[in-house]
């Protein structure tokens, strides 16, 4: 008897082997992340730590209104809103990989009846098994059972740790899409702002050129009175009257859709936006800080969402190969079973069971290696991910730095440009009234003193985006 069991045992051991030999993983295909970045964003600039983007946006932005609209968004925003909720999935997939490792343990409780034919081996059996002397086995049989089970996976390759560490690190890497999400919206109101604020500006030029104008055709009808013009120069500086009016409504347009604007992005209804009425072209644009360029590791939102991904991704590809090797798994039971609801809870009643199982795959293990596979080419897509966030990071930067220092110098020109031609006015007003200066030459000037004054509104507005943009490029607004 002894041999035939070391028989058995041996050609248990011997199977058990072969499993596992036949449970070779194929080999990782992965490539590792690049996270060198050059140490400055240009030859010239001088490091220095300090970090604009380490700055809460409430001491960043200081317009009372704007700080408003976006209190506002950062509680009202759908978007925003939708973001929290993924980052609340993300929190229960984290419940439910951690349940996973742990034992089940359950309750049941059954009953219901058998009737089996009588001309086959178990009723036959039945008719002639006396419970008591003189009686047959009850027919229908009933049965009850009340009892608790329990089963388990012994985590013995952290197949299951690994997908709940995975599961750690894509709420995690949601936490960090909704400080991104959060960085962008801070950034769109601030820049649809400020847009709002040189569309103001634009519109009070236009109806200062108006009345400029129609002052100067009052002069030019008084002229053709006197027959000092004709009917041509009165036509023509009417027509430009008209144009310069007409302006007034397109830009009254663009004030109406960049408010409704600035409304869904803080979740309410189209309303008038309330806003500073100082004058635009004074504006001046934040001293900026940028650090160094390692600091995008940690201030940026997107790039920390990234490299978690990639943690993630790495993860994935453990618990993908784990599931080459054997699983060993635990189930046992104990309650009470009898055909009658009196002896349920007698000693001869009880029953209990405790058993283990190991399994692996052996043959036809296509769909295994195609999920490990898989698992492989999305954390090479999660490395390239990583590597273009973080390069787009840094162009981003070296983008608005670039921005601000070319606008700087625009406005001071387009500055100077403006005054030449407010100047020049005058001069071919007073020109015109003395003869000395055809009519032509006076609406010339008009026209171009009105184009740079718009022109120098944009390149303000441009200064002022190229602010906001520095601090979300930086990683600012999510803090």
């Amino acid at each position: 008897m002894s041999k035939r069991l070391n028989a058995y045992i041996g050609i248990g051991v011997s199977s058990l082997l072969l499993t596992v030999a036949g449970c070779k993983a194929p080999a990782t295909l992965g490539r590792s992340e690049n996270k060198n970045v050059p140490a400055a964003y240009n030859t010239t600039a001088v490091q220095d730590s300090v970090n604009t983007g380490k700055m809460k946006w409430k001491e960043y932005f200081t317009d009372k209104y704007l700080v408003a609209l976006i209190d506002t968004a950062l509680v009202k925003n759908q978007e925003l809103n939708i973001t929290m909720q993924e980052i609340e999935i993300s929190r229960n997939e984290i419940r439910a990989r951690k349940g996973e490792y742990l034992p089940f343990i359950g309750l049941k409780g059954s009953a219901g009846f058998d009737k089996v034919a009588r001309f086959t081996n178990i009723g036959a059996m039945e008719a002639n098994t006396e419970i008591k002397p003189g009686k047959e086995m009850p027919e229908p049989l009933q049965d009850y059972s009340i009892g608790a089970y329990a089963t388990w996976e012994l985590d013995i390759w952290n197949k299951l740790h690994n997908a709940k560490k995975a599961a750690v690190s894509k709420y995690l890497a949601s936490v960090e899409g909704k400080n991104f999400t959060v960085t962008n919206l801070i950034a769109e109101i601030a820049n649809s702002y400020y847009e709002l604020l040189a569309l103001d500006n634009q519109l009070a030029i236009v109806k200062q050129n108006i009345e400029i104008q129609g002052n100067a055709l009052e002069i030019v009808k008084l002229q053709k009175q006197a027959a000092r013009v004709n009917e041509l120069a009165v036509r023509r500086f009417e027509a430009q009257v008209l144009n310069t009016k007409s302006l007034q409504f397109d830009i009254q347009q663009r004030i109406t859709e960049t408010e409704n604007k600035i409304n869904f992005l803080v979740g309410r209804f189209p309303q008038p936006v309330e806003r500073s009425t100082a004058t635009f072209s004074g504006l001046v644009p934040n001293m900026i800080h940028t650090g160094i360029p390692s600091q995008l590791l940690e201030n940026r939102p997107d790039v920390k969402q990234a490299e978690l991904d990639l943690v993630a991704a790495k993860l994935d590809i453990k618990v993908a190969k784990a599931r080459f090797y054997p699983s060993l798994g635990i189930s046992a039971g104990i309650g009470y079973q009898a055909f009658n609801p009196s002896y349920l809870i007698k000693p001869e009643s009880l029953l209990y069971s405790l058993a283990g199982d190991l399994a692996a795959p052996l043959i036809n293990r296509n769909a295994i290696k195609a999920a490990y596979y898989t698992a492989n080419a999305k954390q090479i897509q999660a490395v390239y991910n990583y590597e273009r966030t973080l390069l787009n990071a840094y162009i981003e930067v070296a983008n608005q730095l670039a921005k601000i220092s070319n606008t700087e110098k625009t406005f001071d020109l387009k500055s100077k440009q403006v005054e030449a031609l407010n100047q020049s006015i005058e001069i071919s007003n007073d020109l015109f009234s003395s003869a000395r200066a055809d009519y032509m030459e006076v609406l010339m000037t008009q026209r171009d003193a009105l184009e740079s004054k718009f022109d120098l509104i944009e390149t303000k507005m441009k200064q002022m985006n190229a602010m906001v943009n520095i601090y979300r490029a930086l990683g600012g607004g999510w803090n």
